[in-house]
């Protein structure tokens, strides 16, 4: 793959476990020390070359329209796409793939807060189909456990149960992807908890032999999923 010079953002769900904090808001608006968690994610690709980024949009959408604009202001170009039927992670990265065309692309979800250098890796994939951020020390039981062994993906596990393979490597939820992440996500079926799988078809793209290359994040890193975390880092 080439230079990433694009970014799609999932920035669709309302965030229910923010309760009242969302009534008005996408969750991905919420700020974060004065600052909206998805205008911290733009910027932060934006210093790192990226110069096109779609926002994939649903719940008070019209709250990011007015923030973005087209993008403008924020040094680069927004484009917009709606989120119809919350059926997963793994459909919604559909909705990019005419933004994508042939090119590769930077994937976040839009409640992931990390510095500008953590954009940094992702932007070069010469060599690799796809890269997949991972952190140490976090409870894969509430996300996805990743298996790496020199440097690549072998398998993940979306929130591993009793009795399931565990790993120390977290899914920090932002990717890089080559075109060929379509070919996979068209072929998605309903996971067990009845939702279309990202990391399922990630997966598929491993079995397969495509190099996924793993990349441990050194720097802060929040999933912003509740009101608890959100005040731990207003507070902090």
């Amino acid at each position: 793959m080439k230079q990433v010079t694009k970014a799609v953002i999932l920035a669709a769900g309302r965030g229910t476990r923010m309760k009242e904090l969302t009534d008005e808001l996408p969750k991905p608006m919420v700020r974060v020390k004065g600052t909206p968690i998805l205008e911290s994610i733009v910027r932060g690709l934006v210093a790192n070359g990226v110069e096109r980024i779609l926002i994939v949009v649903g719940w008070r959408k019209e709250v990011i329209f007015d923030h973005f604009g087209d993008g403008s202001g924020f040094g680069c170009a927004i484009e917009y796409v709606e989120q119809i039927v919350q059926d997963g992670t793994g459909r919604v990265v559909e909705l990019a793939k005419e933004f994508a065309g042939a090119d590769p692309f930077i994937l976040s979800y839009g409640d992931i807060l990390v510095p500008p250098s953590s954009y940094a890796p992702l932007v070069d994939c010469a060599g690799v189909d796809g890269k997949l951020t991972v952190k140490i020390a976090e409870d894969v039981r509430k996300g996805g456990a990743v298996f790496i062994e020199n440097g690549y993906v072998t398998d993940l596990i979306e929130k591993p149960g009793e009795g399931q393979p565990t790993s120390p490597y977290y899914n920090a939820g932002i990717y890089a992807f080559s075109p060929r992440i379509f070919d996979y996500t068209a072929k998605l079926e309903l996971s067990p908890r009845g939702e279309y799988e990202l990391t399922d078809a990630i997966a598929a793209q491993v079995r397969d032999g495509l190099k996924i290359e793993a990349v441990e994040l050194a720097g802060d890193w929040a999933d912003v999923r509740d009101p608890e975390v959100l005040r731990e880092l207003n507070e902090g």
